[in-house]
């Protein structure tokens, strides 16, 4: 089983420590590597997948994506993604505090794989973060198109 590494993009350092720390409360013990805005995201991944033999991979990566970023917002990171052979199938999520009826719509439209609300409160956090990994670290089987060398 390929070891699955997790893109934290996310601009919020407190958000970030959360999201850490739910990771370890749920003892998830993948690999998180961050982004601090959209466009460090986007040079992440398209620096990694420009080389890379599409028939191979190290990694099963999963994007957990903010959407109210600097320099490059989240909708746009996703469009970005989707437009490119080598990362239009990495599963997306859309972890974020919007409720925005338009940002929901617009993110399923560049097909985000899930949306899901952060909770304020912590223990909720947990409870979704453990919802998440129990689905997506446990249970979904990635594509198999990126090397992550990260």
């Amino acid at each position: 089983m390929k070891e699955k590494v997790i893109l934290l993009v996310e601009d919020n350092p407190y958000d970030e420590a959360l999201t850490r720390e739910a990771f370890k409360v749920n003892n998830f013990n993948q690999k998180i590597i961050l982004a601090k805005d959209g466009e460090e995201a986007l040079n992440m991944l398209f620096s990694n997948a420009i080389a890379v033999d599409t028939n191979l991979t190290e990694y099963d990566l999963i994007i957990l994506l903010d959407l109210k970023l600097p320099k490059v917002n989240g909708i746009e990171v996703l469009k970005e993604i989707r437009t490119n052979k080598l990362t239009q199938l990495l599963p997306v999520i859309i972890l974020t505090s919007s409720k925005e009826e338009s940002d929901i719509f617009n993110c399923y439209t560049f097909t985000a794989n899930s949306y899901i609300r952060k909770p304020v409160d912590f223990s909720e956090f947990v409870t979704v973060v453990k919802a998440f990994g129990d689905y997506w670290l446990k249970l979904n089987e990635a594509p198999p198109i990126f090397n992550a060398d990260l």
